[in-house]
C-alpha cells in the first residue's frame, strides 16, 4: 500500500506568516497529502479557517525580541528542548516535505528537519528576509520568494513564486471594480493581523476632513486594535460617518471585493489580497520593520500605478485627506489602479509552491 505523503509547515503567530500557510495547507490537502501545521499559541488564533483534516500542534516559542535578561539567558535552552522534542516526533512520523514559512515558533520543526535531513524549504513572505528565515536560508533546499526582488544572503537563490492567498481571496481573484461614483463608497481600513495605531489616529480624522459631497457617500470597514476600538467607533459616529469597527475581519475579502479604495499597512498578505482582488490602494508602511520590509513589499504594486505609498513619518490627516480625495473623485484613475493592481498580481503563487513542494518530495525519495 502507498504511503500517504505528509507536509508539515511550521508557521509563526502573525497573519503574514498563517495566511500562505493556510493557502498552501488547502492546496495540498487537495493534492491528497496529509498535513500538519506546527505554530505557537499566537499562531493557533489564526487557524480557525484552516481545514478541519489538517493536524495542528502547538510549541512552546521563544525569542530574543522579548522579555528581561534572565528569560533570554534561557532561550537557547527552550530553543534546543523544543528541536529535540520535534526530532522525536518527526521519526515517529516522518514528513516527506517540511516547509517554513518564518517566525520563532518554526524554529524547532525546520531545526529538527535539518537535524534529520529532510527535504526542506522556507517561504519569505516579504522583500527581506525575518531573522528565522534568513538563520535557515543556507540550511534548506529550496527558498521560494513572496517579494521580487528579495534581498538573499550571497551565494543563496530564490525562487520567485508569490504569496500564497487564501481559498477565499482566490475566490473573488480579478471582482468586477465599482469605480467612485455619486453613490455610496466603501473604504477599507486593515492595518495587519493586529490593527496599526496610527492608521486609527489618522484616517477617521482624514475621511472627515474630505468635502461634504464626497463623505457624503463613504462608508468606512476599520480594522482596529481593542485598545483604539472605542475611540475609533466614537470618532466615526460623532463626525456622522457611517462605519464598521472591528478588532479583527473574518471577511477581509468580501469586504475589499467591495471597496472602491483600500488604506492599509503593506504585509505581504495584505499586498497580495489587494494585488490579486485588484483595489486601489494607499499603502502606509510600519515604520519599524525589521530591514523596512514594508517598503519593499509595497514597492511593486507603486511602480505599477496601482497603490500611492506613504511613509509612516510622512503621514498626517491632510495629506491623506487629499490623497483620498484624488482617488475618489477621479474614477477613470480609479479604475486604471485597479487594473495595474490585477495585472501585478500572481494568482498562481499556491500552484508554484506546491509545484516546488512535490519536486522537493520526489527527490527525496
Amino acid at each position: 500500500m502507498t504511503k500517504t505523503p505528509l507536509l508539515l509547515i511550521a508557521a509563526g503567530g502573525t497573519g503574514g506568516h498563517m495566511f500562505p500557510a493556510q493557502a498552501l495547507a488547502e492546496a495540498m490537502l487537495a493534492k491528497g497529502w496529509r498535513v500538519k501545521l506546527s505554530t505557537d499559541s499566537r499562531g493557533a488564533r489564526y487557524t480557525g479557517a484552516f481545514p478541519e483534516a489538517v493536524d495542528i500542534e502547538q510549541v512552546s516559542s521563544a525569542t530574543f525580541a522579548r522579555g528581561g535578561i534572565v528569560s533570554k539567558l534561557g532561550v537557547p535552552f527552550r530553543i534546543l528542548g523544543g528541536v529535540m522534542g520535534a526530532v522525536m516526533k518527526l521519526r515517529r512520523d516522518r514528513p516527506d516535505v517540511v516547509v517554513g514559512f518564518g517566525g520563532y515558533p518554526t524554529i524547532p520543526a525546520m531545526g529538527a528537519a535539518t537535524v534529520l535531513g529532510l527535504p526542506r524549504m522556507i517561504h519569505e513572505q516579504n522583500g527581506v528576509l525575518g531573522r528565522v528565515n534568513e538563520l535557515f536560508a543556507k540550511r534548506v533546499n529550496a527558498i521560494a520568494c513572496g517579494t521580487w526582488p528579495t534581498n538573499l544572503p550571497e551565494g543563496v537563490d530564490g525562487t520567485h513564486t508569490g504569496n500564497p492567498v487564501r481559498a477565499t481571496v482566490l475566490d473573488r481573484a480579478g471582482a468586477g471594480y465599482i469605480p467612485p461614483g455619486d453613490y455610496p463608497m466603501s473604504i477599507l481600513v486593515i492595518g495587519g493581523s493586529q490593527g496599526a495605531r496610527i492608521l486609527s489616529d489618522i484616517v477617521p480624522p482624514a475621511i472627515d476632513a474630505l468635502p461634504t459631497e464626497l463623505r457624503k457617500h463613504i462608508r468606512v470597514s476599520h480594522q482596529a486594535r481593542g485598545e483604539d476600538f472605542d475611540r475609533v467607533s466614537k470618532y466615526y459616529y460623532d463626525q456622522g460617518i457611517h462605519a464598521d469597527v472591528q478588532e479583527f475581519f473574518t471577511d477581509i475579502p468580501e469586504r475589499m471585493s467591495e471597496a472602491q479604495l483600500v488604506i492599509s499597512r503593506s504585509g505581504a498578505s495584505s499586498v497580495a489580497d489587494i494585488s490579486v482582488i485588484g483595489r486601489p490602494s494607499i499603502l502606509i508602511p510600519f515604520g519599524a520593520a525589521t530591514g523596512d520590509h514594508q517598503t519593499a513589499n509595497a514597492r511593486g504594486l507603486a511602480e505599477a500605478g496601482a497603490a500611492i505609498v506613504i511613509p509612516e513619518g510622512l503621514l498626517e490627516v491632510d495629506s491623506l485627506s487629499e490623497q483620498i480625495q484624488t482617488i475618489l473623485s477621479h474614477p477613470q484613475g480609479a479604475q486604471d489602479m485597479s487594473r495595474a493592481a490585477i495585472a501585478a498580481g500572481l494568482p498562481n503563487a499556491t500552484e508554484t509552491l506546491v509545484a516546488m513542494v512535490e519536486e522537493l518530495a520526489s527527490k527525496g525519495k
